[in-house]
């Protein structure tokens, strides 16, 4: 399997390329600020092509460059369709002392939004889906830092090896949890998120945060002190 990643512009927002080893196609996670560059080097040393870009969330430093990459790409975005407003008005979805680092960013650029966004599929289980580069991704709402939030796991097994991958955005961290005090945050919906969809998780899959390392949820639902207020299983 296919998965690079790299931290990109001045909040240093993790953005991730998923593929299969025998292909050429990938999908791009969360492309946000300056992130084009950097991008276009990790794709052009795998020899890889966008199908799909996923992004976790609306706020700026997440989803910044999608409609470039997008556009340029000609591929399709998801994005959790409560946070989709915030690509045309990114100052919404944040406090004022965020206004800088946006219109500095935004200085002599046009905002973009994607011209076309995935339709997932709905299955037996009630469980959205979307696939694209051989992969398939569970489609998991994740309200709490934004309405819109979105988790995405991908199962995968190549050689031999099992992959359980969950991209979190700004939901859940090594040892922490994302913010709730910026508009459209909501504790108590958090707190459910945290409670119900990710405590259902196995311990060994691959939390792939929107800042910071990589962790699992066995280490978080044993440490992440936000897991354990909320009384997570601790026998998965």
């Amino acid at each position: 399997m296919v998965l690079a990643s790299f931290a990109a512009g001045a909040l240093a927002a993790n953005c991730y390329v998923a593929g299969v080893s025998d292909r050429s196609e990938c999908v791009v996670i969360d492309p946000g600020m300056d992130a084009v560059g950097p991008l276009g080097d990790v794709l052009d040393e795998r020899g890889l092509q966008p199908a799909l870009v996923l992004l976790t969330h609306g706020h700026f430093d997440h989803i910044a460059s999608a409609a470039e990459v997008c556009h340029s790409y000609d591929v399709p975005c998801y994005l959790g369709p409560a946070d989709r407003a915030w690509l045309a008005d990114p100052l919404s979805a944040l406090t004022p002392d965020f206004e800088p680092l946006v219109t500095n960013y935004l200085a002599g650029r046009t905002i973009k939004v994607p011209d076309r966004f995935a339709g997932p599929h709905i299955g037996a289980d009630g469980v959205a889906r979307l696939e694209a580069a051989g992969l398939t991704f569970e489609l998991l709402p994740a309200p709490g830092h934004t309405p819109g939030s979105t988790l995405y796991r991908t199962f995968y097994r190549e050689a031999g090896t099992s992959y359980d991958l969950l991209f979190t955005g700004d939901v859940l961290f090594d040892g922490t949890v994302g913010r709730t005090d910026l508009p459209g945050g909501d504790p108590a919906a958090m707190d459910r998120t945290l409670s119900s969809s990710l405590s259902r998780l196995p311990d060994e899959t691959v939390v792939l945060p929107g800042h910071g390392a990589r962790t699992t949820i066995g280490r978080e639902r044993s440490t992440n002190p936000f897991l354990r207020r909320l009384g997570a299983p601790t026998d998965k």
